[in-house]
């Protein structure tokens, strides 16, 4: 989870979100997956550390998205930006509803 959590903080740099932002993706991926790339939902099938679903969504990043955390990790960057803005937007939406 180390060498995800760096690539995700690198990334998050990128999209021009700070610290801030770095630290709710933290929260909220730790409550989804635990920064564990090959983490199921046994109830819902998501998948990975964002946990897509389905997990296949992911494949749009790449096609190792099942065995590769940065593919899974551009892509729950994606998906963050493009539904709830930043990071802490997806959070604020997991704490209220246990779902982002």
């Amino acid at each position: 989870a180390g060498t995800a959590k760096a690539y995700a903080y690198d990334q998050v740099g990128k999209l021009g979100w700070g610290r801030d932002q770095y630290s709710c993706l933290v929260k909220l991926w730790e409550r989804e997956s635990n920064w564990r790339h090959t983490a199921m939902n046994k109830s819902s099938g998501a998948y990975g550390i964002p946990q897509a679903l389905p997990g296949i969504k992911m494949a749009s990043e790449g096609s190792d998205w099942l065995t590769n955390p940065e593919t899974q990790i551009r892509w729950g960057l994606g998906y963050i930006k493009g539904r709830y803005s930043t990071p802490c937007g997806a959070l604020a939406h997991s704490d209220r509803l246990g779902w982002y």
